[in-house]
C-alpha cells in the first residue's frame, strides 16, 4: 500500500462519490479472472485494489470525523501492525 496514492484517492471520494471507487474495485476484482494474465499484472491489480479499500476506509474515518492526517497516519499504523504479527 501506498501512502500517498490512498491520499489521493481519499481526495478522489471527497470530491465525487466513493461509489466510484467501489465500481472501479469490483472491475478490477472482475479482470483478475482472465487466465491469460502474468503474475506481475495479477500483482499491479491487487495493489490498486488494496490502495482503493484503503482509501475508503480512510474516507470513513474522515466522515466519522477524525482529521484527514490522523486518518491516514492511523490508517497506515494498522496496516504495518497487521504485517508485523
Amino acid at each position: 500500500m501506498k501512502l500517498p496514492v490512498i491520499k489521493h484517492l481519499t481526495s478522489f471520494i471527497e470530491e465525487n462519490d466513493q461509489d466510484y471507487v467501489l465500481e472501479t474495485i469490483e472491475t478490477l476484482e472482475a479482470l483478475t479472472e482472465v487466465p491469460s494474465l502474468k503474475d506481475e499484472e495479477l500483482d499491479v491489480i491487487g495493489e490498486l485494489i488494496s490502495n482503493m479499500y484503503g482509501a475508503i476506509e480512510v474516507s470513513k474515518m474522515v466522515k466519522d470525523g477524525t482529521p484527514k492526517k490522523e486518518a491516514l497516519n492511523n490508517f497506515m499504523q494498522r496496516v504495518l501492525g497487521s504485517i508485523d504479527k
